[in-house]
This record gives structure tokens, sequence and C-alpha cells, in this order.
């Protein structure tokens, strides 16, 4: 498998996956909104206002990296930021496993990080090289 299909699966199935996520925080929102309804997430409104900001950005960020997916030449503009905001991810992750104050989420914040380093480092490894980005 070459690097340029590589990237191309890399980022469309992490962009499918972002945009079904965000669709399901942009939806929680107005599940909780619902009279009697029992929360998924007990954040309380607050929570859930920032659940469903979280959805759309989620969204907008999945479509960008379908784009890419589907126009391998977008990659320099993609893979970048998108290392860096899954980095980001992996970190405030592992200050929430060590602090402690998220224990009874046990592992998963050390599962988390790992992946999202691992998908960082996937985006930098997989960049088609300039030669796509000049065509």
């Amino acid at each position: 498998m070459n690097s340029t299909l590589g990237y191309r699966l890399l980022t469309g199935i992490v962009g499918i996956g972002f945009t079904a996520l965000g669709l399901f925080f942009f939806a929680g929102f107005f599940g909780y909104q619902q009279p009697g309804s029992t929360p998924a997430v007990p954040t309380g409104p607050m929570g859930y206002y920032f659940i469903a900001f979280t959805g759309c950005a989620l969204v907008a960020w999945g479509g960008a990296l379908i784009n890419g997916a589907r126009r391998p030449e977008s990659a320099g503009i993609l893979a970048t930021p998108t290392a860096i905001g899954l980095t980001m991810m992996a970190i405030y992750r592992m200050v929430a496993w060590v602090v402690g104050d998220y224990h009874m989420l046990g592992n998963l914040p050390r599962f988390e990080a790992g992946l999202f380093l691992l998908l960082a480092l996937a985006f930098v490894w997989l960049r088609p090289g300039p030669s796509l980005e000049t065509a």
C-alpha cells in the first residue's frame, strides 16, 4: 500500500468517525432538553451546551478530513493541524489520568491518549509528499 492510499484511508475513516461522533454529540444536546429524559452523560445543562459545541466542531473537522480523503493534494493543509489537535487531545487525557480526578474512567484516558498519539503519528507519517501538493 503506498502512502497516498494509506493517507486517503486514514483521513476517510477518521473523518467519518469524527462526523458520526459530532452528530451524536449534537443530537445529545436535544435529547437532554426533552422532559423526563435520562442524560447519557451526567454533566447538567452547561455540559450539554459544550458537548453540542464539540459536536459541531467535530462535524466540521470530519467533513474537512472526508474532503481530504477525496482530494489528497490537500494533505499539507489537513495533516499537520489534525496531528496537532490529536496530540492536544492525548495530552489532556494523560493529565486527567495522572491527576486522579477521573478515576471512574479507569484506564480509558490512557487508552485514548495512546490511540490519539498513534493517529497523530499516522497523519504525519502517511502525509503525501510535496510533489502531490503542487500537482
